[in-house]
């Protein structure tokens, strides 16, 4: 009898061990990692582009252009009700060859956006160009990134100055194409400079007016690109441009709506993207930058990529000039997925026989816009926009 409690007694320990070590390993179970699902590559492998050039059952490429913007547009629906530009002068300074002006215009029924607009001297119309600003996790400026300030506080002025050195080799890109001859566009996206934050910037700030505006029925990252489609089509309706000869420019986050609108728009006819092309395989990692959500919201257009990968949308912009650079010790764009991006757009562009229209370049630089890369620029538009 003794020993059969004994025994029962030890079962018990027994078991109580066993149910303790179920527990414990059921704790233990997860399925994200980097806050990515652990899934995450079968999710890749189910991404099928259905409606890429090549994947499509349209054989047109003027029909399947119209169907995959289309298609594009859809998934930035809503867009923001479009009003009159009412466009305002709230002051002017001569500069070098050109006049730069602080500027007011609606940019839809929701918004009424600072600008600098930069105007060449002498007669035009003039070849323009809509800049597209960067992200940089830096929002105290926007359009400034692009155009040097005036009227404004000195701590914007340094802010501005700082940012061109750190990230354009000390050159604004705009003032140096309005320098050569170019109107120059440059606006405020949501939540930078001007269009910021009321109670002062704050970087997980993104996430949460990402997801207000999601609850809404609206993307952040589709309203700066209807925004940007807008500020195209005010560039388009000003007296001094003239209206088939307008590109864009952008850095970073700028190349990526700099691509963007011109897939979505032909009232852009030309386009030059530094430093934001890739693949989805290459950018849906456990350590990429793309996976940590913050920044990547104002580039998110929701269900996209049920349908297109990055380099499948800019492909829209066929059989318009097109220009994209990288850089090969750029660690926020793998080399890999960019090789693969640019062979992908490359073979659309050479399937409609304008493959001399697209130009794809890599610069021995990390994430930067050099002045030989501007230099670059201006030659592209020179030679498609003049």
């Amino acid at each position: 009898m003794k020993n059969t409690v004994i025994c029962l007694l030890l079962f018990g320990i027994s078991l109580t061990a066993s149910a303790q070590e179920k527990v414990e390993t059921v704790s233990m179970r997860y399925e994200t990692q980097n806050d990515m699902p652990l899934f995450y590559q079968k999710m890749k492998e189910n991404l099928t582009y259905p409606m890429a050039w090549g994947n499509s059952s349209i054989r047109n490429f003027k029909k399947w252009r119209e169907e995959a913007r289309k298609t594009l547009l859809d998934c930035m629906l809503p867009a923001p009700p479009a009003t009159a530009f009412d466009k305002e002068v709230i002051d002017t300074e001569q500069r070098n060859g050109y006049r730069a002006e602080k500027i007011l215009f609606s940019v839809s029924e929701y918004s009424r956006v600072p600008a600098y607009l930069l105007v060449p001297d002498g007669n035009g119309p003039f070849p323009a160009v809509l800049l597209l600003h960067d992200h940089g996790a830096h929002f105290s400026i926007g359009k400034e990134k692009m155009v040097r300030p005036f009227g404004v506080e000195a701590s914007v002025l340094a802010d501005a100055d700082d940012w061109a050195e750190k990230c354009y080799d000390k050159q604004y890109v705009g003032d140096y194409l309005a320098s050569h001859g170019y109107v120059v566009l440059a606006v405020d996206a949501l939540f930078w400079g001007e269009r910021g934050r009321k109670e002062g910037v704050r970087y997980d700030s993104q996430q949460a007016l990402a997801a207000n505006m999601l609850q809404m029925g609206m993307s952040w990252g589709a309203l700066i690109a209807w925004d940007d489609i807008r500020s195209a089509e005010f560039l388009a309706s000003l007296p001094m441009v003239h209206k088939e000869k307008i590109g864009t420019m952008g850095f970073s986050m700028g190349a990526h709506r700099a691509w963007m609108v011109s897939a979505a728009t032909d009232v852009v006819k030309a386009g030059a993207a530094v430093c934001w092309m890739n693949t989805t395989d290459s950018l849906m990692t456990l350590t990429n930058n793309q996976n940590k959500g913050g920044s990547a919201y104002s580039m998110i257009i929701p269900g996209i990529r049920n349908w297109m990968d990055y380099p499948h949308v800019a492909s829209i912009a066929c059989p318009k000039p097109m220009l994209f650079i990288n850089g090969l010790r750029d660690k926020l764009f793998p080399v890999k997925g960019v090789e693969s991006a640019f062979s992908t757009m490359q073979d659309v562009w050479k399937s409609q026989s304008v493959e001399n229209l697209l130009t794809t370049k890599f610069y021995d630089l990390p994430h930067f816009c050099s002045k030989e890369i501007q230099d670059d620029i201006l030659e592209f538009f020179n030679q498609n926009l003049k």
